[in-house]
């Protein structure tokens, strides 16, 4: 391990004495308060602020929308458009930080939502009409699909079930 490259993070809340700092080959390691890894801002807080404002961002530059709607591109191609390219951005990895958005993140998030494609309107009747679903429900939903996947063996579902019965 490359001592110069290595980085130290402390998963924490704030303290006035914190540990040694890691050192590899004599060279301490640099400690530093956030990082991203594999495209998720982790913060030593675990406060997810840096990678909601990282999405947002991210997602409202994708301005080629915008492009498609002046050039008269249908509501049914604007939606598959926001579907396969921008709300993948809004959902990336989200079983990791769903369950920890503040309210302020969360509706940050939805505001993006559909933003473009109906510009005028509520947003609830505009989920509707688009026969969307919020974007918090779909984080629910994939991070209950993925704990039922990864953490729950069918086995033991299975098992549950017929006890349960």
């Amino acid at each position: 391990m490359n001592g110069r490259k290595t980085k130290e993070l402390l998963i924490r809340p704030l303290l006035k004495d914190l540990p040694p700092s890691v050192s590899l080959s004599g060279m301490p390691a640099e400690r530093i308060t956030a990082f991203k890894l594999l495209g998720v801002h982790v913060a030593s807080n675990l406060k997810w602020l840096q990678h909601v404002d990282a999405i947002t961002s991210k997602a409202a530059k994708r301005h080629f929308l915008k492009q498609l709607k002046r050039s008269g591109a249908t509501r049914g191609d604007l939606l598959c458009f926001y579907g396969t390219v921008i709300r993948p951005v809004l959902e990336y990895a989200c079983p990791v930080w769903h369950s920890s958005l503040t309210v302020a993140q969360t509706k940050a998030l939805e505001s993006l939502q559909l933003r473009i494609i109906y510009e005028h309107g509520d947003y609830t009747m505009s989920l509707i009409r688009a026969g969307l679903d919020t974007l918090e429900s779909r984080r629910e939903e994939l991070t209950k699909h993925i704990f039922k996947r990864s953490v729950l063996p069918e086995a033991d579902c299975a098992m549950q079930e017929h006890s349960n019965l």
